[in-house]
This record gives structure tokens, sequence and C-alpha cells, in this order.
């Protein structure tokens, strides 16, 4: 019988990321994301760890802890914190609540599931020992239409880049508009479409996977892998389209998509760099040589190989922030100990993606769902990123000063002095950053 470990953390996507991660690590995990209810289910169990948020919206973790210890006097507990940090608090934890670890947030997932270990040896699951391919991979290259117009998309003209080892890079070029694409544009490789299948459901019967409604979950789920500092991907599927995000060490590197409006050659018309008819002219070439649609242009001249690279990093940037227009469909979380071995990845602040993503691709409706004219927001007590982290304007900061729940968001709005539904765009990123959150 596995270890059973109790684990209590409000933030129910960080939650659901550590609850996968120690699944596959072999143990049984009981999550919630209050203390009373977490109390009340350990009356009846008898769990191996306690893993605990400081900062819970019923009550602190501490006296959390020492409930648990009257139920279990021996039950060893481990804190984890973004707010009370700093050595101090560690110490006070250990001596007044006999913590074993206490971890600040970010904090590295993998040496939390190491505490446990140490506390609570395990079995590895048997979710580490099923191959790590599926079919959601081999689908990513079946090129399909996407039912869904797709919107046209501001690129700012900077990429950077890491790879080869030390090797770091800035590109600078022109902004891009990146226009809603045309259908029937031929790309290379070109294939039918597969059967209807949910490939996500077939992927996480196969292996430890954590899946769920995407919905608004997308800064969240962002969010998590960047406070867990983890590897691994995220896949989301709407319809026979699927698109998969690669995570290093809680920052997004890489994305991949079978749709074919999202194809290299297909982005280089949609900005405007090639004209479809050439397209259709490289990829004739790229079918009939089994050749990349990049080798064929630079070839052909249509492209420079020193453009090639900040192409390709727009590309991927346009893959990511399109996801952030998905209200519906699925995702599926899943953990390796490596992402995809890209030579070139992006280096770019989730933080900074998730602002640009809310404020690029959320609809109007969707803005004022988010952040209804009526409510009053406050500062949170459990940012997910220090603000010096983000790339905010001057008003953005200080407007942000006068968000303290003394105010609605329409006298927000009014005070702004900038258009409603930028100022929207604004407070809803900041709530998706967990730097603002609704007054309770």
């Amino acid at each position: 019988m596995p270890p059973t470990l109790l684990v209590v953390d409000d933030n129910k996507e960080l939650l659901a990321v550590l609850t996968q991660l120690l699944e596959d690590s072999g143990y049984t995990v009981a999550g919630f994301p209050k203390g009373k209810p977490a109390l009340e289910a350990a009356r009846t169990m008898k769990p191996a760890v306690a893993i605990l948020d400081v900062l819970l919206p019923d009550m602190m973790g501490h006296p959390l802890a020492e409930a648990l210890r009257e139920l279990h006097p021996n039950i060893p507990v481990i804190f984890m914190t973004g707010v009370f940090k700093g050595g101090k608090h560690a110490v006070d934890a250990r001596v007044k609540f006999g913590t074993t670890h206490y971890f600040e947030k970010p904090f590295d997932a993998k040496k939390l599931i190491e505490a446990v270990q140490s506390l609570a040896p395990a079995a590895p699951s048997s979710a580490e020992l099923r191959p790590t391919s599926d079919d959601f991979d081999l689908d990513l290259d079946i090129d399909v239409e996407g039912d869904d117009p797709m919107d046209p998309m501001e690129l700012t003209g900077k990429i950077k880049v890491t790879g080869g080892g030390n090797i770091s890079a800035e590109l600078s070029g022109a902004a891009l508009h990146a226009a809603a694409p045309r259908r029937g544009t031929p790309v290379s490789g070109q294939r039918p479409p597969p059967p209807p299948q949910d490939a996500l459901n077939e992927a996480a019967a196969r292996r430890g996977t954590r899946r769920g409604a995407l919905g608004d979950t997308l800064p969240g789920l962002i969010n998590a892998f960047y406070l867990a500092k983890e590897t691994g991907e995220l896949s989301v599927q709407k319809g026979n389209v699927k698109k998969v995000v690669y995570f290093e060490a809680g920052t997004p590197v890489f994305a991949l998509s079978n749709l074919a409006a999202d194809r290299f050659g297909q982005f280089l018309v949609r900005v405007g760099k090639i004209r479809p008819e050439q397209l259709e002219d490289v990829a004739v070439v790229a079918r009939a040589s089994g050749r990349r649609t990049g080798d064929v242009l630079v070839e052909r001249g249509l492209l420079k190989e020193t453009e090639r690279l900040y192409y390709i990093g727009q590309q991927v940037k346009a893959v990511i922030y399109s996801l952030f227009g998905w209200e519906e469909g699925e995702f599926v979380l899943s953990f390796r100990e490596k992402a995809r071995g890209e030579a070139i990845k992006l280096d770019v602040h989730p933080g900074n993606l998730i602002i640009r993503g809310v404020k690029k691709l959320y609809k109007p409706d969707r803005l004022r769902r988010l952040a209804p004219p009526e409510e009053r927001l406050i500062p949170s007590q459990q940012p997910a990123y220090a603000l010096n982290e983000l790339e905010l304007e001057k008003w953005e900061g200080q407007l942000l000063l006068k968000v303290d729940g003394t105010i609605t968001n329409a006298e927000v709005f009014a005070i702004a002095g900038r258009p409603e539904h930028q100022v929207q765009a604004f407070l809803v990123a900041m709530l998706g950053l967990s730097i603002l959150e609704p007054r309770q």
C-alpha cells in the first residue's frame, strides 16, 4: 500500500501539479485547497507526511499543523510559503511546529519530492515505467484545419533565445503583424487529418498525467510550472487541433502545433515575409525532396539564414499566445525528466508572457466577465511573481497602487484615464498572476 500524503494549498493549479508529481513518485495523495476539510479528512486517515501551505483561506498552516499533531503526534510536517520568507521564518517553523522542511515559492519540486522520500520512502509509480511517447506527439506531425477563425496578432520585434550550452542571444527586427490565415494554403508534408479521437484521454491512460477543462486556467497552469520550477509539457486539445507548450525549470521554452496555420511556412505568409504563391512553390519542392520548408526558403533566397532563428522564435511565441484565445478545450499536464530536446529555446519570463497573452487575445466580453465593474480587487497575499520581475508600463504601476479594495473596478476604469478595455486587460492579467485577487 503506497504511503498517503496530505497536501493542502489553495492554488488549485499548483495543487494539481504537486499531486501528479507525488503520485508519479509512488504516493497516494489527498489534496485539499483549505485547511478545515483537510483536518476533517485526517481524522479518518493516517497520512505519512503533511505538506501544508502556510497561508490558507480558512486558517493558517501553523494551527493546522498543531491540530494534525494532536490527531497524529508523529506526523512529519513540511511547510510551503509564498509570503513568509527568510531564514527566521524557517527556523521558527522548525522550533515551534517541528517542521522538517520549509520551502519558499517558487521552489524546485524535485527537492520537495526528495524531502518526502526521506521521510516516507515509496516504490516508484508504474507511471514512471510506461513509455513517454504517445499518440498526442505523433499527431503533431499531421496538419489540420481549425474550425474557429484565427484572430490577427501583433508581435513585438524582439526575441530572446538560448541554446547550445552557454549561447544566449537577443534578436531584434521589425514588429510583426500576423494576419488571419487564408484557408487552403499549402503546407509541406501535409496529410489528411486523423480520424476523430480523444488523444488526450489515451495519453492520460498510458502514463501519469493530470487533465482538466481549459476554461480560464491557462495563466494558473503556467504559474504552477513556474512555482514548482518543473520540467514537462502542457498539452491542449480543442477538437482535432492540438498544441503543446514545453517547459524547462518552470519556464516555457518551445511549442508545437498540428494546426496548418501555425506551420513555419504559413506563419511567414501571415506576417508578410513571403507570398502564398511562393510558399506553394516551396511546399512542392520540400515534399519532393523531404527537406524542411525553412531550408528550401533559404535556398531560394526568400529567407536569409540570419533571419530564420528570429522568425522561428516569433512563430513559437505566436503558438503560445494563441492558446490565450481558447476558452474551450482540455488540457493534460505531463512531467518528464527533460523537456523536448530543442536546440534553440525561447527565453521568456512566464509572468510577462501571461501579461502579453491576456492583452493580445482576451476578448472584451471575457475581460468584463473576469473583471466585472462592480467587483473590488485587493493585493494578493500570495502573488506568483514579484513586481520587479514584471514589465509594467508606468501608468500600470501607478494604477496598481490605487487598487486596494476600497474602490470598484468601474471606479478604477474612471481614474485610469485609459480606454476601458485596456484597463480591464491589465486587471485581468494581474488576477492571472495572483498579483490581485477579488475582495471577499
